[in-house]
């Protein structure tokens, strides 16, 4: 088993900042992708950032510049700093993991239970 856990999220004024992070642990042989999503009130869930296994980083075209994802793979965690957070980002927020949990081939998506941001004056 794998799990996903999330920290960092809760109330911020706009410009403001936040830094989330997501620890995976359990059985592990090896993490590919890792990403953020986040799901908006009332709205589907969507894609915030995703980075590679060797540092690659795409984002969406709404946090481009705002945003950064990075991780450290000694410590199987994923990192989004928020910078300049809008109204607009108010959302849950959710990280996912491809992770191979052993020697065998096999890989699968893990999914956390998603933090609160919410960006408000």
């Amino acid at each position: 088993q794998v799990q996903l856990v999330e920290f960092g999220g809760g109330l911020v004024q706009p410009g403001g900042s936040l830094r989330l992070s997501c620890a995976a642990s359990g059985s592990i042989f090896a993490i590919y992708d890792m990403a953020w999503y986040r799901q908006p009130p009332g709205k589907q869930r969507e894609l915030v950032a995703l980075i590679t296994n060797n540092g690659r980083a795409v984002y969406a075209e709404s946090v481009k510049g705002r945003f950064a994802i990075s991780r450290d793979n000694a410590r199987n965690t994923v990192y989004v700093q928020m910078n300049d957070l809008k109204p607009e980002d108010t959302a849950v927020y959710s990280c996912s993991a491809v992770v191979r949990p052993s020697i065998r081939p096999d890989v699968y998506d893990y999914w956390g239970q998603g933090t609160q941001v919410t960006v408000s004056s």
